[in-house]
């Protein structure tokens, strides 16, 4: 389990990657067209981007640290669906996906991992 942990944990960053790069994108057209609010949907861009790092980070730590995994995954869930709302869906759902396998993972036999 603990190494869909990880799968789910890069693939829900890389994805958020995505979807902050679209939403840049798009906040510096309306910005361009001087449209309202486009400094918010740009600093939600900016926001995303970080909490993509963060749910990478935590898909990475998996192995190791499953609990931190899992916490780190679920505020990079929420913490993206409050940044950029519905461009956020897909990633949100990879890491939820990763937080529960990560915490399935936890409860699992522990086994030294071979240095």
């Amino acid at each position: 389990m603990r190494i869909a942990a990880l799968v789910f944990g890069i693939l829900g960053g890389v994805v958020g990657l995505i979807a902050a790069l679209l939403t840049l994108g798009i906040g510096g057209l309306f910005a361009a067209f001087q449209a309202e609010d486009a400094g918010t949907i740009v600093g939600g861009g900016f926001l995303a981007i970080l909490f993509a790092a963060l749910g990478i980070v935590g898909g990475a730590l998996a192995l190791r640290r499953p609990g931190a995994s899992a916490v780190l995954q679920v505020v990079a869930a929420v913490g993206g669906l409050v940044a950029i709302s519905v461009f956020w869906t897909p990633s949100a759902v990879l890491f939820a996906l990763g937080t529960v396998t990560a915490l399935l993972g936890r409860r699992g036999a522990r086994t030294p991992l071979a240095a």
